[in-house]
């Protein structure tokens, strides 16, 4: 059984990454719910107004795919619940959640990963992180083409979770990590896809030879 999950901030190809992995394995992937998604685009209108709910629909999603993530052979999740606290941090560093809704999130989030931590597995195998420069981040952006993300009013919220990720990071603790540099890897060229999952091919197989060797 084993369970890998993608983080990174948004741009960085997350989804089609996790369907490279999810195909390569032969494994069920959890995509993150953006296209049915209500109040994301009523978020990037008013970010005060609706950043708590945001944050707590994701919380909601992201909790229910990795439970049943967890409870499955092989599974790939596009994004991972570890990092939702990362985006409600930031919309409450820049004034869009109050300390009252940062409270009740965090008590929820720890609630929820209690019952995670209870399940069969408990935690996933192996994280990889896709990372990047900005400029690289901001391009992906405009491409995929998405109006709401498209406003000049976003940039800055953009690079301030950018530069969160970057302390976010190097606090994970959960699972082992295999770090990507998107700057260098497309996975839409196929040498590159080819190459990335050689690196979580190797990754897997160095974390299943540790887990099997016995005891010193």
């Amino acid at each position: 059984m084993v369970v890998v999950i993608l983080a990174g901030m948004i741009g960085v190809g997350k989804s089609t990454v996790a369907e490279a992995i999810g195909e390569h394995l032969g494994s069920q992937v959890f995509f993150e719910s953006v296209d049915d998604n209500r109040i994301l685009e009523l978020f990037y209108r008013d970010k005060k107004r609706w950043a708590f709910t945001l944050q707590v629909y994701f919380l909601n999603t992201r909790f229910r795919s990795i439970k049943a993530a967890l409870r499955h052979k092989d599974n790939v999740l596009d994004r991972s619940i570890y990092e939702d606290a990362l985006f409600t941090r930031i919309n409450y560093e820049e004034g869009n959640i109050s300390d009252v809704e940062m409270d009740t999130y965090l008590h929820l989030l720890d609630n929820m990963m209690v019952v995670i931590e209870e399940t069969e597995k408990g935690r996933p195998d192996l994280l990889v992180y896709l990372h990047g420069s900005f400029d690289t981040i901001m391009h992906r952006i405009r491409k995929r083409g998405r109006e709401y993300e498209q406003s000049p009013e976003l940039v800055d919220y953009l690079k301030h979770l950018h530069a969160g990720y970057a302390n976010w990071i190097k606090e994970y603790d959960k699972s082992p990590v295999l770090i990507i540099d998107i700057d260098r890897y497309d996975i839409e060229r196929s040498d590159d896809k080819a190459a990335v999952l050689r690196m979580v091919d190797g990754k897997l197989s160095e974390l299943s030879s540790e887990f099997s060797d016995p005891p010193k």
